[in-house]
Parts: C-alpha cells; structure tokens; sequence
C-alpha cells in the first residue's frame, strides 16, 4: 500500500486541499491520501489557529463520501510542536508495510531545509510536490526523492477564508457546504 500523506493546518479545510489530496489519490501511483490534521506546526503562528478537534470535525466533513481520502488524528497523540519526522516515524512503527509519500506544496520545498531532520526525510521518503503561485522552484527539486506534480494551479487559502469570514464575506464553494455550516454553527473565525 502507497499512502500520500497531505499535512496541514486545515484551519479551515477548503476546496483547494481537496483537489490536491483528490489528484494525488486519483491521478498520481498513490493508493490513498491521509489527511493529516497537525495541532501545531512549529513554523507557523499558533495564536491563528482554532481548537484542533473542530479542525479535525471539519476535515471528516469535508472527505464524506471519498472512498480513497480519509482523515488522520495521529498527530494529536504525538508531542507538541508537531515535527514531521517524528510523525513518520511513529506511523512506520504502526504500519510497517506501508510506503508512505510526502504531499507538500512548493512553497514547503522551499523551506524544507528549516525541517527538523530534513535530511532524513529527503533520503528516506518520497515527496510529491504540487505547484504554488509566483513560487520559484527549489533546488531541491532536482532531488531524485522529489516529483514535481500537474496538480491543478491553486491561490486559494485558509488565510484567505478566515478573513472573509470575519469580513461578512459569502465563502460559498470556497469550503464545502457542511463545512460551512460547522463554521457557522460554532461562530468560528469571528
């Protein structure tokens, strides 16, 4: 089993992490793409994100239905802040047959050097990269490891989301509907 695992924030999840996790499980060697919801990522602000269970609750909602996307909470059971490597490894103990992939955009590429144990993770894992907007390559993906993907073009972001939410602003196909309704139902990003 080859498994694309696609961290984030999910903060909130949106139609954008969907396509890309859907043409990773669809048009690329992956059998599945876990979702793989982070309490913390050490590089990014923690203050900007919401509780990580309704992150997770809105992670379900958006993949109902997908029979190859399913949604992980691995990486509340392990410290904080989340560090991938140690993610990896702790999911290579739990499932020692599976060949696990790195989703990540090029933007992370680019920062990937910032990662704890980068090194390890570039010899021992494959990533597939889908492309950012106004992101110049990476040297780095020139690395045998690394596979640049034709994942569709995308600028939406989480970022984008939670400012025209908090602006009044209709988000409608930006997040899927039952998504939004757990946004609206809890008054989040207000």
């Amino acid at each position: 089993m080859k498994i694309g695992l696609f961290f984030g924030s999910f903060n909130p999840i949106h139609i954008g992490h969907l396509i890309i996790a859907n043409y990773m499980a669809n048009h690329t060697d992956l059998d599945k793409v876990w979702l793989m919801v982070s309490p913390q990522n050490p590089l990014k602000d923690k203050n900007q994100l919401i509780q990580v269970y309704d992150r997770l609750e809105m992670a379900k909602l958006a993949i109902e239905n997908c029979e190859n996307i399913a949604v992980k909470d691995d990486e509340l059971k392990l410290p904080k802040p989340s560090y991938t490597v140690d993610t990896l490894v702790y999911l290579q103990e739990k499932y020692p047959t599976t060949q696990f992939v790195l989703i990540m955009g090029e933007d992370n590429l680019q920062s990937l050097p910032k990662w704890k144990n980068y090194e390890f993770i570039l010899k021992n894992y494959e990533i597939f990269v889908y492309p950012r907007p106004g992101v110049i390559p990476s040297a780095l993906s020139q690395h045998p490891n690394v596979k640049i993907t034709k994942t569709p073009l995308m600028e939406i972001s989480s970022s984008f989301i939670r400012k025209a939410i908090l602006e009044k602003k209709n988000v409608q196909f930006f997040v899927p509907d039952k998504v939004m309704e757990f946004i609206e139902s809890k008054s989040l990003y207000l």
